[in-house]
């Protein structure tokens, strides 16, 4: 964790996808709004971050993403702000990128009641035990201090 609050210091940019739970072990998101998928999103107040429901965001040199699709939409955001936004239309043109999900149902509020209830019930059990590593980790105990 301090390598990692060494390197994020001074970095140009900070990316994660998903909690971002290595930046926010090592206190580099506290007061800057992050996104990650929305089952952990509430774990993102614990490492001191505004919890965003954005699918990427960007706030000063953090830039995060949300769940697993969304990793495509950040990484061509990143590539926009590193080499602007004709390289990444390039890459995304490149990749054949153009969503098109079979059903709208992809967020908790656009999910029918009764496969949300069946989701998170799925999860509960994973979801109690990353909540309980990042309390673990967010107080200093765990693998590095938050601070």
């Amino acid at each position: 964790m301090a390598q990692l609050r060494r390197l994020g210091s001074d970095a140009s940019f900070l990316a994660s996808v998903c909690t971002g739970s290595l930046l926010g072990a090592a206190g580099l998101i506290r007061d800057q709004r992050a996104a990650c998928h929305w089952a952990w999103r509430d774990m993102l107040l614990l490492f001191g971050a505004v919890p965003s429901d954005a699918r990427v965001e960007h706030d000063g040199n953090l830039l995060t993403g949300g769940g697993v699709t969304a990793g495509i939409d950040f990484g061509l955001a990143l590539v926009a702000l590193l080499v602007g936004q004709d390289q990444a239309e390039r890459v995304q043109l490149m990749l054949e990128y153009a969503p098109q999900p079979p059903f709208d149902r992809g967020r908790p509020e656009l999910a029918r009641p009764e496969i949300l209830h069946v989701v998170r019930a799925d999860m509960e059990v994973v979801m109690n035990q990353r909540r309980a590593i990042v309390r673990a980790v967010a107080s200093g105990a765990g693998f590095g201090t938050a601070a």
